[in-house]
């Protein structure tokens, strides 16, 4: 997701908003880009404008038909697909950009530092998103691509994940740090890594998920908490969300659950509302085209009457929360 807006303003946010006396963020939308149909990978983009939760198609499609993706947004700028992998079988390196508010499709001249998929994104809006982990034609990674948004670069941080891993899932408490939970690294994890933005540093969190699992997806309600929906544990797909409330870096379990028990969905937040859950795939490898949402007053769940285009598993989410 990432893709995750605080409610509070950054320093380093550059558009031109000056205060009005209201400095809470207007969400704009979500958008479900890409992922893998029963034949062959999605390019489309489906986006749901909020508050109504309505469903629409964008005309701008991604590059390629491409799965195992990741996805990230620098809220009210522009929202970004990275990675994964495409109808002839090859890992891509490449980064599609999604201008908001006209919602044109672009190609980045940087790229990520490898061809890789099952990666995870997360982003600090206003300054940096970050790729993390997945896998290459040499294996499973434990670095961390950094796109600056204000030239839309690439570097790679001097820290890395605890392991190399693929599967994992990103969220972020924006303006603090980024979170990448769970994943595959030759075993099922539970850990959270957590890079902290002033630095980006790379700590691990005392508070684990409620078991390993791979295939997880994850949204945040920045500045209070992010969450961790669904995965695979090795003999089951499953249905609870785990709740890390910000600053202190706590889990707790929702009582709410997904409608079903999935793996492989992707998540969005319209940050200070709710966060989404699209897709994803059940035990049979069978996807899926609905969408989830917590709300964040209550963490209850509900299903919205509109789904995605297709049933589709492994693609990625990203939102437009608004100017801050």
């Amino acid at each position: 997701m990432t893709r995750f807006d605080s409610r509070r303003r950054v320093s380093t946010y550059t558009s031109a908003w000056m205060p009005t006396g209201d400095e809470t963020a207007q969400p704009v939308a979500g958008y479900f880009g890409g992922g893998s149909l029963s034949a062959t990978n999605a390019s489309g983009i489906d986006k749901i404008t909020f508050p109504t939760d309505t469903k629409s198609t964008l005309t701008a499609t991604l590059t390629s038909g491409t799965t195992y993706l990741a996805a990230m947004a620098n809220s009210s700028v522009a929202g970004y697909f990275g990675g994964g992998q495409n109808n002839a079988g090859s890992n891509v390196s490449g980064i599609d950009k999604i201008t908001f508010p006209a919602d044109t499709k672009s190609t980045l001249s940087a790229t990520l530092t490898s061809a890789r998929f099952y990666l995870a994104g997360m982003a600090q809006s206003g300054t940096a998103g970050y790729f993390g982990g997945g896998r290459d034609s040499g294996g499973k990674l434990s670095g961390i691509d950094k796109i600056t948004f204000s030239s839309d670069s690439k570097s790679t941080l001097s820290a890395t994940l605890t392991s190399a891993r693929e599967q994992s899932g990103g969220m972020a408490d924006n303006g603090v740090a980024g979170y990448f939970g769970g994943g595959n690294d030759g075993a099922l994890l539970s850990g959270i890594d957590k890079i902290t933005f002033a630095a980006d540093t790379k700590s691990t969190l005392s508070a684990t998920l409620t078991s390993a699992r791979n295939g997880v997806g994850a949204f945040a309600n920045s500045g209070v908490a992010g969450y961790f929906t669904g995965g695979y544990d090795g003999t089951n797909v499953l249905s609870n969300i785990d709740k890390i409330t910000f600053p202190a870096d706590t889990k707790s379990t929702l009582s709410a659950t997904l409608t079903s028990a999935r793996s492989n969905t992707a998540g969005m937040a319209a940050s200070g509302t709710a966060g989404y859950s699209g897709g994803g795939n059940d035990l049979s490898g069978i996807g899926m085209s609905g969408i989830d949402k917590i709300t964040f007053t209550d963490d209850s769940k509900s299903t919205l009457s509109a789904t995605l285009t297709a049933a589709v598993y492994s693609s990625a989410g990203m939102a437009d929360s608004g100017a801050l």
